[in-house]
């Protein structure tokens, strides 16, 4: 319900928490940045700001080089000081309320690399963190900041809206759907048996972009992480509704289980704009879906051998003409790109 996201961050810069949030604003996953170093996120001109707020005095202790330095409940070994509560002001005190601005790295793409944050809180007491000075007794609770971030700049109207409808789907690896949470089910039109019971979900992506989206998936299989990749989705309306989405991939016990997709829908003036982007760099044009995508006489440049993942098929081999077009005995490979688009309702181009 935010503009924003809510952010804690220890004495020492550490992020304690950070809600789920901060992937809007910041394009960050919210496990990529907890108890990660706060200065890694913020522009170096604003570093020194962000120490002094963290200090309950706004005087912090001068640091090493590269360590952050924070207001007292410092790791040990460094140069701050752990306090005892009867050393510092009542935590209602509004001498502890904070107000300031930083520039955070941002990942998203519609910002110039970094982001201009208002962060708006207080410091207050981290408890139940058991942490203990040289000498082996137990530190008492130390200052942290409990903080709301907002965007300097408010959000246009378009932003707001679309935000709003962002939506997650869950996907075994070759891209199976296997869930979809209740947005994406209201900007879709499909239930969660529908999406089901249909294949490998190609059949859902627009014709022209298949071997875009296809080529995200090996990255992604290979990184961890597609991009952030701009495609047309099939609605149950049959219309081609454009999506912004990132892919990551979720391990289990070291292996890779299944996929994640975050999806912002866009307006299709955007898309189109991407499109005309895509194919600048792309040496096939993706104008519209053409047969010549699927001929076998010339494999895709840049494309592996088929990889193996769990048992599935993967990408690569559904986008490699030699394999993915092949007719076979029983007719075309369902789960190739070819089958996926011979399923699709020629009405919806």
């Amino acid at each position: 319900a935010l503009n924003g996201f809510v952010l804690v961050v220890t004495s020492e810069g550490l992020i304690f928490y950070s809600s789920h949030t901060i992937q809007d604003y910041l394009g960050f996953h919210q496990t990529d940045v907890m108890h990660q170093s706060i200065f890694e996120l913020i522009h170096t001109e604003d570093q020194q700001e962000f120490r002094r707020n963290l200090h309950w005095a706004l005087n912090p202790p001068c640091a090493p080089e590269g360590e952050p330095s924070a207001e007292g409940g410092k790791s040990l070994g460094s140069s701050a000081v752990a306090y005892k509560p009867d050393q510092l002001p009542p935590e209602n005190s509004s001498f502890l309320e904070r107000s300031f601005v930083c520039r955070f790295r941002c990942l998203l793409d519609n910002s110039s690399g970094f982001l201009a944050l208002n962060l708006q809180g207080r410091l207050k007491f981290l408890h139940g963190q058991n942490k203990r000075s040289e000498d082996g007794s137990a530190l008492p609770p130390q200052l942290a900041l409990f903080a709301i971030s907002t965007p300097l700049q408010p959000p246009s109207i378009l932003q707001i809206r679309t935000k709003n409808m962002i939506f997650r789907t869950k996907h075994k690896l070759d891209f199976t759907p296997l869930a979809c949470d209740a947005k994406g089910k209201i900007v879709l039109g499909y239930t969660e048996a529908e999406l089901r019971m249909c294949g490998t979900g190609y059949q859902f992506v627009h014709a022209a972009d298949m071997l875009y989206c296809a080529e995200n998936h090996i990255r992604m299989m290979k990184t961890g992480e597609s991009g952030l990749t701009v495609f047309r989705l099939l609605t149950k309306e049959n219309r081609w509704k454009w999506v912004q989405a990132n892919a990551r991939l979720v391990y289990k016990n070291s292996k890779p289980e299944y996929i994640i997709v975050t999806q912002r829908p866009l307006v299709d003036e955007e898309g189109g704009e991407h499109l005309r982007k895509r194919s600048m760099h792309l040496p096939f044009t993706f104008a519209t879906g053409e047969a010549l995508l699927y001929q076998s006489a010339c494999p895709l440049l840049g494309f592996p051998d088929p990889l193996q993942s769990k048992g599935k098929t993967s990408k690569s081999r559904k986008t490699s003409h030699s394999h993915g077009g092949r007719s076979q005995k029983d007719g075309i490979d369902p789960s190739s790109l070819l089958g996926a688009v011979m399923r699709q309702d020629k009405a919806a181009y």
